[in-house]
């Protein structure tokens, strides 16, 4: 039976590295996106490039009937096997101050990061359950943890990620299934454009930005066997800047 797992917004950045990781331990992999055929496409070779295969599920987290009709149509073409390891990885930015902030820029954001949590993993969670087997790793942020300004609705929908990931965790361990997050720090990708590296670098204690291998490495693990005690965690990596 093929492992196979799904990773949300794999076509850049974090989730295209989380991608090539999974695929470097042996695993088949889905690679959803929304709108860049290209990007997706590039991810794919650098799969195949890691000695892995995969392929790819485009649809919009956000919108629910998208997500359940791919997964599930997803399952029922793979009856022999099923999607052991999520990656809720897909999120936008839509930064400005809340005296300003447009509802439009509220809910998208809510959409693709918390809202998606729930149309993707509850379609992925039952075969998880039956085979007492599985991995749930939520893409979170600093800005769940912390707050910063500019990004109430960011803020909110990670901040709301880390209590689902936890209340998650509660309902299924017993089963074998293990659900955890990550909060990034300021790591070099399209999210970080507009930033001013140069300032911000001199807040972080080690002195630099992260890179999207090394989220990866700390995905792998939590994707792994190895990590089988742990569960309901939110694991910063963010150089130090916060704990």
């Amino acid at each position: 039976m093929k492992k196979c797992a799904l990773v949300t917004g794999g076509s850049r950045g974090i989730g295209r590295a989380v991608c090539i990781r999974l695929a470097g331990m042996g695993y088949h992999v889905i690679v959803n996106y929304v709108s860049n055929d290209a990007e997706a496409q590039k991810t794919l070779d650098l799969i195949r490039e890691a000695g892995s295969d995969g392929e790819l599920l485009k649809f919009d987290v956000s919108d629910n009937a998208a997500a359940v009709s791919a997964i599930e149509g997803w399952q029922d073409a793979n009856p022999d096997t099923y999607i052991e390891v999520l990656v809720n990885n897909a999120g936008i930015r839509k930064d400005n101050l809340m005296l300003w902030m447009e509802q439009e820029d509220w809910t998208k954001v809510i959409g693709t990061s918390l809202n998606a949590f729930y149309n993707v993993t509850r379609p992925v969670l039952k075969p998880m359950l039956v085979r007492k087997y599985g991995r749930i790793i939520n893409m979170a942020s600093l800005s769940g943890l912390k707050g910063l300004p500019g990004q109430c609705n960011y803020s909110a929908a990670k901040g709301g990620l880390i209590a689902a990931t936890k209340a998650l965790a509660q309902e299924v361990g017993r089963k074998g299934v293990t659900v955890n997050a990550v909060a990034p720090g300021f790591v070099k990708t399209d999210m970080v454009e507009g930033l001013d590296e140069a300032e911000l670098k001199k807040t972080i204690p080690m002195n630099r930005f992260g890179e999207p291998e090394e989220v990866a490495a700390l995905v792998g693990f939590l994707a792994s066997k190895e990590a089988s005690y742990i569960t309901g965690e939110c694991i910063s990596i963010n150089g130090g800047l916060y704990s």
